[in-house]
């Protein structure tokens, strides 16, 4: 009985130290195609960091041993040198077409920041320390490489937590949003048709990254790490110039970063860090701030339609979009929009609120981390 309890011990032992149970990240992203992009590589970062390496051998393989690969690696993740990088490739690959032609419509975008703040606030009522309730709250902006770079400045021992809650909502948004979106609208403003948007200018589009970057400058200079790639990066594709660098930079480069940001942030968690009550508050939280966004979007664009002309009032249901999940929170408002009206085709205006939500939450993060950094 002795040796069977010895052996169980020590098969438990192993299970918490390999961290085996975390492969079920690795599950969900092929399985049931939890953004697979990045959550495949967290699973098997994941893996790798809970390994128990010894570091008095001198082997120099872990994480957090000194001139290790992965060490070397890591220093993307603590210094933010990733999230600018996969910024500077989201702009290559956005078109802002839809938010140059109907500029109000950044205000949908930043009406789904309270998702953030409310996460903020209900993280400090929850007993997180300030720079930690900043590192959840950007959970809400539902964009994972800005959720990374603010933790990594504000509170480094969360990443893992904030940053696989982040992208598990992201993936779940097809699930979270709809209900609410049913809810707090009515059969005759789902039915809206939105105006077809004007064609947007050569020159419009080159001038937008330029005169974004001088309003991040003078208005949250603390965003430009990140707002300064991403209107770098829509500079390159707008010019007609640099296609060969635009390309690069939405694809080769991109995954690259992604890849090395994935693996290592899932190696920096360890079953003894991870596996937590902290980890359950975030995910709770993180949730939490996903509906609020979502409602507080929705809810904005019911109200600014009381203020505008019959002909120029804004469909609701995109109103969900405002959220940085970047295309699935159009898609999602495209599809439910089309539940209700066969003809009503919603995408090309949820995109305006959508890319707004990319701008408005890399904004947030700005302001956190010059309150709280």
């Amino acid at each position: 009985m002795n040796t069977l309890l010895t052996l169980g011990d020590n098969l438990k032992t192993f299970w918490d130290y390999t961290g085996m149970a975390n492969a079920i990240f690795i599950y969900l992203a092929i399985a049931k195609e939890y953004e697979p992009l990045l959550l495949i590589p967290i699973g098997f970062g994941i893996l790798i960091g809970n390994i128990p390496f010894n570091e008095a051998a001198g082997l120099q393989v872990g994480i957090y041993e000194e001139g290790s690969v992965l060490n070397i690696l890591y220093q993307g993740v603590v210094q933010g040198w990733y999230p600018p990088l996969i910024f500077m490739g989201i702009g290559a690959m956005t078109d802002f077409s839809s938010l140059i032609a109907n500029p109000k419509l950044f205000l949908i975008g930043a009406a789904c920041q309270f998702g953030i703040f409310g996460a903020y606030a209900a993280a400090l009522l929850w007993g997180f320390a300030p720079n930690e309730a900043g590192a959840i709250g950007i959970i809400g902006g539902a964009d994972g490489p800005t959720a990374i770079f603010l933790t990594s400045k504000l509170a480094p021992q969360l990443l893992g937590a904030v940053a696989i809650s982040a992208y598990s909502y992201m993936a779940l948004v097809p699930v979270i949003q709809p209900p609410f979106m049913r809810w707090l609208t009515t059969p005759k403003e789902r039915m809206i048709k939105m105006k077809s948007p004007r064609v947007v200018s050569q020159t419009e589009k080159i001038l937008f990254p330029i005169v974004g970057l001088l309003l991040t400058t003078f208005l949250v200079p603390s965003g430009l790490p990140l707002l300064g790639m991403l209107f770098f990066g829509n500079l390159l594709k707008e010019s007609g110039v640099t296609r060969r660098l635009a390309e690069t930079a939405r694809g080769p480069l991109i995954d690259t970063i992604t890849i090395l940001l994935g693996l290592t942030v899932g190696a920096s968690t360890q079953a003894t860090t991870f596996l937590r009550p902290e980890s359950v508050k975030i995910f709770v939280i993180g949730a939490f701030s996903f509906v609020v966004a979502t409602c507080a979007g929705i809810l904005f664009v019911k109200f600014f339609n009381l203020f505008l002309k019959k002909d120029n009032k804004i469909n609701p249901l995109i109103g969900n979009a405002g959220v940085s999940a970047v295309p699935d929170a159009a898609r999602i408002s495209q599809v439910v929009g089309l539940e209700y009206s066969p003809s009503n085709y919603l995408l090309m205006h949820a995109m305006g609120p959508n890319v707004a939500g990319v701008i408005g939450s890399a904004v947030a993060a700005g302001i956190m981390l010059g309150f709280l950094y």
